[in-house]
C-alpha cells in the first residue's frame, strides 16, 4: 500500500467514524423522536397523536438557551404547557426525558384524578393531554455539562378539575 492509499484509507475511516458518532450524538434528540415517544404513551390511553410544530420547537429552543448558563429547572411562565428534565449525563436524550415523564403513570389515578401522596404525576398527565395536540421539544447542552430539556405543548394541559383524557 503505497502513501496515497494510506492517507485515503484514513481520511475514509476518520469521515466515517465521525459521521456514525455524529448519528449516535442525535439520535433519540430529533422531532420525530419526542413525537414517537409521546403517541406512543397516548396510544397506551386511546389518546390521538401529537404533531411537532415548529413554532413551539422555536420558542422551546429559546427559551433553553437561557437555561446554558445555570441548567436550573424553572418553567418558562410562557403561553404554553410546559414540560422540563435536567440531568448531567448524555444518556437524557428527548425520548429518555420523554420516559421519566411517562413514568410517572404509576402515581396518577385515574377515577380519582390525583397524583398519589407526596408523588409527581403532571408531567405524565401533559403528555396525554388528549386536547394537546402540538408540541415542540429542545435540549441543550449547560456549560456545567449537564443536559437541559423542555417540550412546550400546545393546547396547554393540568387544567384544575379536568381529566386528561376519557376512557
Amino acid at each position: 500500500m503505497n502513501y496515497s492509499t494510506k492517507i485515503f484509507a484514513f481520511v475514509t475511516c476518520f469521515i466515517a467514524l465521525t459521521l456514525a458518532l455524529t448519528q449516535k450524538c442525535h439520535s433519540q434528540n430529533l422531532p420525530q423522536d419526542y413525537v414517537d415517544a409521546h403517541n406512543t404513551a397516548r396510544a397506551s390511553v386511546g389518546v390521538g397523536n401529537i404533531q411537532w410544530n415548529t413554532t413551539l420547537a422555536t420558542y422551546a429552543q429559546n427559551y433553553a438557551n437561557t437555561r446554558i448558563s445555570t441548567c436550573v429547572m424553572q418553567h418558562s411562565g410562557g403561553p404554553y404547557g410546559e414540560n422540563l428534565a435536567a440531568g448531567s449525563s448524555a444518556t437524557l436524550t428527548g425520548t429518555a426525558a420523554v420516559n421519566l415523564w411517562v413514568g410517572e403513570k404509576v402515581n396518577y389515578d385515574y377515577y380519582t384524578n390525583t397524583c398519589a401522596p407526596d408523588k409527581v404525576c403532571g408531567h405524565y398527565t401533559q403528555v396525554v393531554w388528549s386536547t394537546s395536540g402540538q408540541l415542540g421539544c429542545a435540549r441543550v447542552q449547560c456549560t456545567s455539562g449537564w443536559y437541559f430539556i423542555i417540550c412546550s405543548y400546545s393546547a396547554r394541559g393540568n387544567y384544575i378539575g379536568q381529566k386528561p383524557y376519557e376512557l
